[in-house]
């Protein structure tokens, strides 16, 4: 039989580490992920107008507008104001997530994995 390969048949105690590591690296994205769940992001626009809450999973929470916003004149300015403050709380809450992965990853780009 031909030498070479990986020592101690399918990879030894190298393979074993790598496993090793790869499910501590597993454990602690879990645990950053329920973290980012449960951490709530807030945007306000227009001068505290309308602010919207999201969380971690990038679903929104709560959407508050202040009553002298709402011009039944100008419908359009409400929903500019709105859809400006769930875009900035959904990128909070991307940016956050992508910050904290990015750490446990060291910067590794595997798609679909967060």
């Amino acid at each position: 039989m031909a030498r070479g390969g990986f020592p101690g048949g399918l990879g030894g105690g190298n393979m074993n580490n790598m496993i090793k590591q790869a499910q501590k690296l597993q454990k602690q994205m879990e645990e950053v992920q329920k973290e980012l769940e449960n951490t709530e992001f807030e945007a306000s626009v227009g001068g505290g107008a309308v602010m919207v809450k999201a969380n971690g999973k990038k679903e929104v929470t709560s959407i508050a507008i202040k009553p002298e916003v709402i011009d039944p004149d100008d419908v359009e300015m409400l929903e500019d104001l709105i859809l400006s403050a769930v875009n900035e709380a959904l990128r909070k809450a991307e940016e956050e997530s992508a910050n904290k992965m990015g750490k446990l990853t060291g910067g590794l780009n595997i798609p679909g994995m967060f």
